[in-house]
């Protein structure tokens, strides 16, 4: 009886020990630098140029090179997209648009089926006509120019290796070389896509590319912009049909902008602004929820899901009619991010029924249906132990842009020529579609959805670091992980899995992940919300800084993503 009595306690001694969590998302945490991209092989880069002494954009710049090797059908040096960087040491924050750029010769009349009359939305989203002016290599070298410390060819040369080693085929490349119609379509891509040893468990093998990237260690900038590459570029386009010439690779420059911001909740929100409409959409729904005291609400319940549906609708309607390209449009961004505007806006929810996206817009037009914004984007976000960082969001468009390898280069080319409102001109509508901000004319960028991120506490320290693929579907994506960590002080592991939604100004349409609950699902419902069901949504690279550890999380949305820490 005392052996039982002494096993019973302490088998509960024992059980009270056991250290329990609260999820099963365990962020990972370092005091030293992190890399966080949606590729193992490319995080590893960014940490081992941590490791070597270099900083965040030596880092980033790393990442950004080698992206383009380990997920061709997003990472790239044939695309664009953009960068925040916060310099620690001066205390500030930066914005760089590398965005894809029409060519001179683009015009809306070269997209026009003339049997039709209408666009030929298959000229901007597939062959060579449908390739913008790319942006990254000049943006990646822009920002190592002014903030790198490690010579360019090191930060080249990882990837270089590992296009010689051959590029790992995991089961998710596979399917995506596999899905993707437009590869089938080009005969350099098939080379090297779709030949016979394109299999899971094989390797990628691309010569070309490898040239490529030795150019541009070699002569920096001109190695892609001037000279051998150009060169190539132009006679593929001249033979294909394309309309990039040389004049508009040399002539193409990276823009340094300052980020737009808003307070939230005593917490400095720093973002993209346009050609990025993500950002303004964001902090249009910010503002709009300011106005609410999100502490009366549970993550994922019909009432707060409701609530954020409505702000969502807020915020994507602020991109649709008025951003595009600042060099070419007024941008009356003081008014789409004022908080008067935004308290206007809350005033009209109702806390239990839907608002019809009629009465926001016009009605639903056809053309609409034909504006799809690709989900194939990628982010990646980096801290160095000073203290810098660096948040990334680029794209090819599509999944592998417009499905053609330039001949001569091993660059994909992207699709970005499809991202203007080729229906433009119709004032009385707020479609995205006939955005005039955002009409096809030579040398413009097209108005974009990504929108990395990087936000400050209240005494001016790094926060939180984010951003996320997933197209139009982008602001929402990162809008939620923001409003888990800052209003629901969730970690980052639980506010990246917690489920998401997407609500658009362009339909009534709920997109709910298939893993919020029934009950939820139901009420929503009753409030007049017309459900539709995703898998997932989305795929967020974060940084959470809590009392100065880095505590990173990879999205397990998309697989082989990864969080590596500075040895």
């Amino acid at each position: 009886m005392r052996l039982a009595l002494v096993l019973f306690l302490s088998f509960n001694v024992f059980t009270a020990s056991y250290l329990d969590y609260p999820h099963p998302y365990h962020p990972t945490q370092s005091d030293k630098g992190m890399v966080v991209s949606q590729n193992y092989l490319s995080s590893d880069i960014g940490a081992d140029i941590l490791s070597q002494g270099g900083n965040a954009i030596d880092a980033a710049v790393a990442v950004g090179f080698s992206l383009t090797a380990t997920l061709p059908r997003a990472g790239n040096i044939g695309g664009g997209g953009f960068m925040l960087i916060y310099d620690a040491k001066n205390d500030v924050t930066v914005a760089l648009d590398f965005r894809s750029m029409a060519p001179e010769l683009a015009s809306p009349e070269v997209y026009l089926d003339k049997s039709l009359n209408t666009h030929d939305y298959n000229q901007t989203r597939r062959s060579y006509k449908a390739i913008a002016v790319p942006g990254t290599v000049a943006g990646l070298i822009k920002a190592h120019e002014t903030y790198g410390s490690m010579p360019l060819v090191q930060l080249i040369q990882p990837t270089i290796d590992l296009l010689n080693a051959g590029v790992p085929i995991t089961q998710d490349l596979y399917w995506a070389m596999q899905d993707t119609e437009f590869l089938t379509l080009d005969d350099e891509s098939k080379n090297i896509y779709l030949n016979d040893k394109a299999v899971i468990g094989g390797k990628i093998f691309n010569e070309d590319l490898i040239r490529t990237l030795e150019l541009i260690q070699k002569n920096g900038r001109d190695g892609f912009y001037k000279g051998e590459t150009a060169e190539k570029i132009e006679q593929a386009m001249i033979a294909n049909g394309g309309l990039i010439r040389k004049p508009d690779l040399e002539q193409y420059k990276v823009e340094f902008t300052e980020p737009i911001s808003i307070e939230y909740r005593d917490n400095k929100i720093f973002t993209m602004g346009a050609p990025s409409g993500g950002g303004v959409a964001i902090l249009t729904s910010l503002n709009v929820l300011e106005n609410f005291d999100l502490t009366n609400f549970q993550p994922n319940s019909a009432k707060y899901t409701h609530l954020l549906a409505e702000a969502m609708k807020y915020g994507q309607q602020s991109r649709s009619k008025y951003i595009g390209d600042p060099r070419f449009n007024e941008i009356p961004m003081e008014k789409l991010l004022s908080k008067e505007y935004a308290k206007l806006k809350s005033k009209n929810i109702k806390l239990k029924r839907a608002t019809n996206v009629d009465k926001l817009t016009s009605r639903t037009h056809d053309l609409d249906k034909k504006y799809v914004e690709s989900k194939d984007t990628t982010h990646y976000s980096i801290i160095d132990e000073e203290g810098n960082a660096v948040s990334v969001t680029y794209t090819l468009g599509y999944s592998f842009g417009s499905g053609v390898t330039i001949e001569g280069t091993g660059i994909l080319g992207n699709n970005q020529m499809n991202n203007f409102a080729h229906e433009y001109g119709r004032n009385d509508s707020l479609r995205r579609s006939s955005s005039p901000a955002n009409k096809l004319e030579p040398f413009k960028r097209p108005m974009s959805t990504m929108a990395p991120l990087i936000i400050f506490d209240k005494n001016n320290e790094i926060k939180l670091i984010t951003g996320s693929p997933g197209g139009s579907q982008i602001p929402n994506i990162n809008l939620q992980v923001v409003l888990n960590v800052l209003d629901f002080n969730l970690d980052i592991g639980e506010a990246t899995m917690t489920p998401r939604i997407h609500q658009d100004s362009q339909n009534n349409n709920l997109l709910i992940e298939k893993t919020i609950n029934e009950d939820t699902k139901r009420i929503l419902t009753l409030y007049g919300h017309t459900i539709e069901i995703s898998d997932t949504i989305g795929s967020t690279q974060s940084i959470h800084v809590i009392d100065g550890k880095n505590y990173g999380y990879a999205d397990l949305r998309r697989p082989n993503a990864k969080v590596s820490i500075q040895q």
